[in-house]
């Protein structure tokens, strides 16, 4: 069952002129070590970092919180899977929300789309419950 929903769309050239004006005041701020380094071995980091951006934004909408009550910029991470599939991992006060939200018996699966147009980028996030295994 979906329990949260969110997307967001950000033109990667705000992004850009952040990261010329505040530099590593912002990535620091915003930006998880692996999402830096994938950016960072990309040609166009700017639409690297717009698609997290977005990403993060649109976790937020789905946790149901924005940035607010314990939520974090660096508490949502997106990492790939081993298929290269994008997904979300969650740290602090996110991660608490998720716990919230999630119905005894069943597991969070976080569901990530990415897509950009230069230059524009989109994320959606939906995150599901879905029954727990027992072994």
């Amino acid at each position: 069952m979906i329990i949260g929903i969110g997307s967001d769309i950000i033109d990667a050239r705000r992004i850009a002129k952040t990261i010329e004006r505040h530099g590593e005041r912002f990535l620091g701020r915003i930006f998880t070590p692996t999402e830096r380094a994938k950016a960072e071995g990309r040609a166009k980091q700017a639409e690297t970092y717009a698609k997290r951006f977005a990403a993060k934004e649109a976790c937020s909408k789905a946790l149901g919180t924005g940035f607010r009550h314990g939520v974090f910029w660096r508490d949502m991470g997106v990492i790939n899977l081993p298929s290269g599939r994008p997904t979300m991992t969650l740290t602090g006060g996110a991660l608490a929300r998720l716990q919230d939200i999630t119905p005894a018996g069943h597991a969070a699966q976080i569901d990530v789309s990415l897509t950009d147009d230069g230059p524009t980028a989109q994320a959606i996030v939906i995150i599901s419950a879905v029954p727990s295994t027992k072994d």
